[in-house]
């Protein structure tokens, strides 16, 4: 088992930045994929960014690249999201999620998630 807690949402103007954290425990951290998605009211739930378990690849969603990083640090169990030059339309639940075998932009890829955090991004 994994248990994922998010941290870090909050309410932001826009252009503002935030940084989300998510904490793991349980099964090696390491060794996991891990992933960030977003569920705005009313929408499906959408990929934001990617990290592979060692750290070394990463990849984007067009909405936030450029604007977003994802980073973790094995040794404190932690992936992190900064986001800068936030927009409203960047308002929704972040849910951090981790994969066993091999994560992607598909939430199916995806064996555990975390309750989320909320962003909320003012005109």
């Amino acid at each position: 088992q994994v248990q994922l807690v998010e941290s870090g949402g909050g309410l932001v103007q826009a252009g503002g930045s935030l940084r989300l954290s998510c904490a793991a425990s349980g099964r090696s951290f390491s060794n996991q994929d891990m992933g960030w998605f977003r569920q705005a009211p009313g929408k499906e739930r959408e990929f934001v960014a990617g990290i592979s378990s060692s750290g070394g690849r990463t990849a984007y969603a067009d909405s936030v690249k450029g604007r977003s990083t994802i980073s973790r640090d094995n040794a404190k169990n932690t992936v992190y999201l900064q986001m800068n030059s936030l927009k409203p339309e960047d308002t929704a639940v972040y849910y951090c999620a981790a994969s066993v075998y091999s994560g992607s932009a598909y939430s199916r890829s995806y064996d555990y998630w975390g309750q989320g955090t909320q962003v909320t991004v003012s005109f």
